[in-house]
């Protein structure tokens, strides 16, 4: 049997497409370790292999090379009906003549559970859901995010010991798809079943994930929680693509960045020596007046209103174009004139040294 820690383990695999003299790569030597009962998020733009990998491991496509195991057990060649998974897809793929009820139901009766078995179970997946007032309705009656719910419940209903759900929410408006974040993420913490989630979207993996892999080109390019992903990003991608992030050159000289000639920033980790780019989350800055010690001089082009903030655009000196996030001020007051020229500080802290 495999380890909490080692539950799902995805072992430098590749997968390659086409003939051997025109092959193309959709993932390259991918290693990741999933722990069992996380909410684990494969996060990255459109082809970077999320979606790859995720049907490697639903058994929908097979590895080129490498392993995947499940529990101690090496699944990698073995058909989707051997797998102890189940997959929600983004289109959610209801049987729009049947009820919900039997929606859910169908994958038991397939598996030849008896018919008490199965009565019970859909009973407690329909209270999972909240949908047991909706049990003998059509699914071609339901709203999207009813919808997706009795396909939740459905792929739950056999307790799979890995629930994949590949970009689920992505054809819900704004308000219903943050509402099922919540939703997803309770129904989660409440069957204690491993979750493999997919999405490009930087807020549904920072909101509902446990753990995060960022993906890009067929890699995973980092794994953390949110909290690590964001505040402490190994790479220009991973910043540069989750949330908002200043990039700015600077020179390393005895353990400090030298920005713009005029800023010593230390470093407790840096090169010895040498040109590096210093990332900088547009929160962490802050206006103050021109001149002030240890600020950064810029000029500010101008200020974009999103109600709870503002973002403010500024260029500094080396042409190095900056955005500072404030909190709307509560008097109403507008922001810096277009034009002027202010101090921007921050906090060494909230320094990130990058690989390029």
């Amino acid at each position: 049997m495999g380890s909490d820690d080692g539950f799902i383990e995805i072992i430098d695999v590749t997968k390659a497409f086409g003939p051997a003299d025109r092959r193309v790569y959709a993932l390259g030597g991918v290693a990741a370790t999933i722990r069992r009962g996380e909410f684990f998020t494969l996060l990255g733009p459109s082809g970077c292999g999320k979606t790859t990998l995720l049907r490697l491991i639903a058994g929908f496509e097979l590895p080129t090379s490498g392993e995947i195991r499940l529990d101690g057990q090496e699944i990698g060649h073995l058909p989707p009906f051997r797998r102890p998974v189940n997959t929600v897809f983004q289109n959610y793929a209801l049987f729009p003549h049947m009820t919900v009820a039997q929606n859910i139901g169908f994958g038991l009766e397939m598996l030849g559970k008896p018919k008490a078995d199965i009565a019970a179970t859909v009973e407690r997946m329909l209270a999972l859901v909240k949908m047991t007032d909706l049990a003998g309705r059509r699914t071609d009656q339901l709203s999207g995010g009813q919808q997706q719910r009795v396909a939740l419940a459905r792929a739950l209903a056999p307790q799979p010991k890995v629930l994949l759900l590949d970009e689920p929410l992505s054809a819900l408006d704004l308000k219903l798809r943050k509402e099922m974040q919540v939703e997803l993420k309770r129904i989660q913490l409440e069957t204690g079943i491993t979750f493999i989630f997919v999405t490009h979207d930087q807020e549904e993996a920072l909101t509902m994930s446990d753990r995060i892999a960022v993906m890009s080109g067929g890699k995973i390019l980092q794994i953390g929680s949110p909290r690590e992903i964001y505040a402490h990003p190994t790479n220009r991608f991973v910043a540069d693509f989750i949330g908002e992030t200043n990039f700015i050159r600077a020179r390393v000289q005895g353990g400090k960045a030298i920005v713009g000639g005029e800023v010593e920033v230390p470093l407790p980790a840096a090169p010895a020596q040498g040109e590096v780019t210093l990332a900088i989350r547009p929160e962490h800055l802050r206006l103050v007046a021109k001149g002030t010690a240890g600020a950064l001089t810029a000029t500010v082009g101008d200020a974009v209103y999103f109600g709870t903030d503002s973002h403010v655009h500024l260029t500094l000196g080396d042409g190095t174009g900056i955005v500072v996030r404030q909190q709307t001020d509560p008097d109403g007051r507008e922001g810096p004139a277009p034009g002027s020229v202010l101090g921007v500080s921050f906090p060494p802290a909230a320094v990130q040294v990058l690989e390029d």
